[in-house]
């Protein structure tokens, strides 16, 4: 390993800190992926190569049937009975199309 220090400001350090701290990393373990990030990879192995997508599952509807009930789904959004709610009181209006 070979040292190297920078310079940034008060604000990049507390943000470098803070996402360092929250993935569970050293600041030297956050520095190096970040710049592994930023420069060509040298294989599927590389830093450079994997990427985190914190956005992954953040649509997950904890329902598994989606796929199959497309169409039945869909017709819900169009004016169609609105399957995708079934726990809710028949009657009542559903709260994303209440004014």
């Amino acid at each position: 390993m070979k040292r190297t220090t920078i310079k940034i400001d008060d604000a990049l350090d507390a943000r470098m800190r803070h996402e360092a701290a929250r993935r569970g990393l050293t600041i030297s373990e956050w520095t190096r992926e970040a710049i592994a990030a930023h420069l060509p990879g040298e294989g599927e192995g590389s830093p450079a190569r994997r990427r985190v997508f914190h956005s992954t599952g953040s649509g997950d509807s904890g329902r598994g049937d989606i796929a199959e009930r497309m169409e039945e789904l869909l017709a819900g959004l169009a004016g169609g009975p609105d399957v995708a709610d079934e726990d809710r009181t028949p009657g009542t209006q559903h709260p994303r199309l209440s004014a």
